[in-house]
């Protein structure tokens, strides 16, 4: 039976309990119930009464490819409502490998220490670490990793987290110490103003995963890791360019976030494509790689190192929505200026998405210059030294914006918009406005259906959101990767087969999506309770009437075809 670990910063205890009526959830679905259950939704984000629910997949750790993502989830310091924002790495498998179904952070630290806890096969302590105080979350990570062995996940926070920034991510450690980011919605924020710098497991000699048939489970996790490994999507588009491959689909469309979100094409966008980004590593050669997994096991492969002209390590891994937010939104033509940005972001420990919408603006009202590397290295530089204006660009695009006076704040429910204008891309405007997460692409993203759905219609959107969120959460809460979801969603039953045969649990392939609903109506409620009503699920004035080139299109979609993608 699976525990719950459950840690009280303010009195440094740490407890466990059998996680007797979660037994069938995992991840988002587990961690938005906790919240739902524990959290009151009235309560600071950034106080003693919020907590952090770290909880795997409920397929982590087990053999089925790109089903180890871990979800990060509690009150959001940027939404004000419930949040829940996932991630590869390692650390996902090693703590279900370790019996673990949740970590529960609750209180708060009163000492101004810095501590991590520290889980192995033998022990679950809390150790103080003042050494890693402010550090970046490369250097912490690297420590941990010298401390405890480079087989050791590592979850941890930057100087934003510690400082409570409302940006804040949290890092995840992958196979090769490179960094993941669960980085939307602020939760590092909650995890470092708590005292909690990271959270570093080993499942060293931890005995193998329990089944309730553990012979259905490895034959239809090998069927569909074939399948993923075998497809062409895999082998042509996502070992190549990861994310990176929707570069220049998205500026066709006219979605591509350029320099504030004014545009909605780039005229340089063949300098910052996936093929650009792909031919550069191969080019450079040295450290450079392309096709390197997240997780342990994963057939897809889709992570990259990218390099400088030297062969030298700049960041990993550059993808489509750090390019968009950090690259065209801020008016870039080269790919060398993103990574170096997107490396000074990792470090402070924020959201690359919510960090880009927070330069656009500030860069849009004169504190910098479109395509200007010096002046956005200066802007960051602000974040780092802990001034006033860089606790402004830190707490995110919606407090930039109404600091700086802003009547353009490309926000929903005080969450940045990511790399797809909803005025291009209407059923992402449904979800960023409908879902319980605000605007967060990883909820509903609608860009895969564009050949099913006309972008610009004004029909279908509603429903198209609806799915792709139930969909997505039932994805999220398992632990799969998006880029799993072809077979998936073609054979549902695959996923309740999985389930069914390590729970014994008698999920259909049409009953499987009822975790994606019931999480989504958990979430809901919870926001209700916390005070985001239905009159918020809208998106910023300026999308309404500002006409996006080179489309000339609005948000324009009805308030009925918005509420066809509302669960209830």
């Amino acid at each position: 039976m699976q525990k719950i670990i459950r840690v009280n910063m303010t009195t440094k205890t740490v407890e466990s309990e059998i996680a007797k009526v979660y037994i069938s959830l995992g991840g988002r679905a587990l961690a938005s119930r906790i919240t739902f259950d524990e959290v009151k939704p009235n309560c600071e984000p950034l106080g003693v009464n919020n907590k952090l629910i770290i909880a795997p997949g409920l397929l982590a750790g087990t053999n089925a490819s790109s089903a180890s993502r871990l979800s990060a989830g509690g009150k959001s310091p940027l939404t004000n409502g419930i949040k829940e924002a996932n991630c590869g790495g390692t650390a996902g498998a090693k703590i279900a490998k370790c019996g673990i179904k949740a970590i529960i952070i609750e209180g708060k630290a009163e000492d101004d220490s810095c501590y991590v806890l520290k889980i192995d096969k033998d022990d679950i302590s809390l150790i103080k670490n003042n050494d890693l105080r402010y550090l970046g979350t490369y250097e912490t990570a690297s420590i941990l990793r010298d401390i405890y062995g480079e087989r050791a996940g590592v979850l941890c926070v930057g100087p934003a987290g510690e400082r409570g920034l409302k940006a804040a991510a949290i890092a995840s450690t992958d196979p090769f110490g490179e960094l993941k980011f669960a980085a939307r919605g602020g939760m590092g924020a909650v995890m470092g103003i708590k005292g909690l710098k990271a959270i570093v497991v080993n499942d060293e000699g931890v005995d193998r995963m329990t089944y309730h048939d553990r012979e259905a489970f490895i034959k239809i996790a090998r069927d569909l890791n074939k399948q993923l490994a075998m497809s062409p999507k895999t082998q042509n588009i996502y070992r190549k360019f990861g994310t990176s491959g929707i570069v220049k689909a998205v500026n066709a469309l006219g979605a591509l976030p350029t320099k504030n979100f004014r545009y909605g094409s780039w005229e340089h966008v063949e300098k910052i494509s996936g093929e650009k980004l792909y031919e550069t590593i191969c080019s450079r050669g040295g450290k450079g790689r392309t096709g390197i997994p997240c997780m342990t096991g994963c057939v897809i492969q889709c992570s990259n190192v990218y390099p400088d002209d030297k062969g030298e390590n700049i960041v990993s891994t550059l993808q489509y929505e750090n390019i968009a937010l950090l690259g065209s939104n801020l008016g870039f033509d080269n790919l060398d200026s993103i990574a170096r940005l997107n490396k000074v972001v990792n470090d402070l420990g924020l959201d690359a998405i919510e960090t880009g919408v927070a330069l656009g603006i500030a860069l849009d009202k004169g504190l910098g210059r479109f395509g200007d590397e010096e002046s956005c290295m200066a802007l960051l530089g602000e974040i780092r030294k802990d001034t006033v204006l860089g606790r402004v660009l830190g707490n995110g695009a919606l407090i930039t914006g109404e600091v700086l006076g802003s009547s353009r704040i490309p926000v929903a429910k005080g969450q940045g918009f990511p790399g797809y204008d909803p005025r291009a891309l209407k059923g992402n405007g449904v979800t960023y406005s409908t879902s319980p997460m605000g605007a967060d692409h990883t909820a509903g993203n609608c860009f895969g259906a564009r050949n099913e759905v006309n972008p610009l219609g004004m029909e279908q959107q509603g429903e198209l959101s609806r799915g792709l969120q139930i969909k997505m959460a039932t994805l999220d809460s398992l632990g799969f990767c998006i880029f799993a979801r072809e077979p998936l969603f073609r054979d549902p039953s695959i996923m309740a087969g999985l389930v069914n045969a390590l729970l014994g649990s008698d999920f259909s392939k049409d009953t499987i999506w009822d975790i994606g609903i019931n999480t989504l109506k958990v979430e809901r409620e919870f926001n209700i309770k916390a005070g985001i009503s239905p009159a918020q699920d809208k998106l910023p004035e300026f999308c309404y009437y500002e006409q996006l080139e080179p489309m000339n299109s609005t948000f324009d979609l009805s308030d009925d075809e918005l509420n066809k993608a509302i669960i209830v």
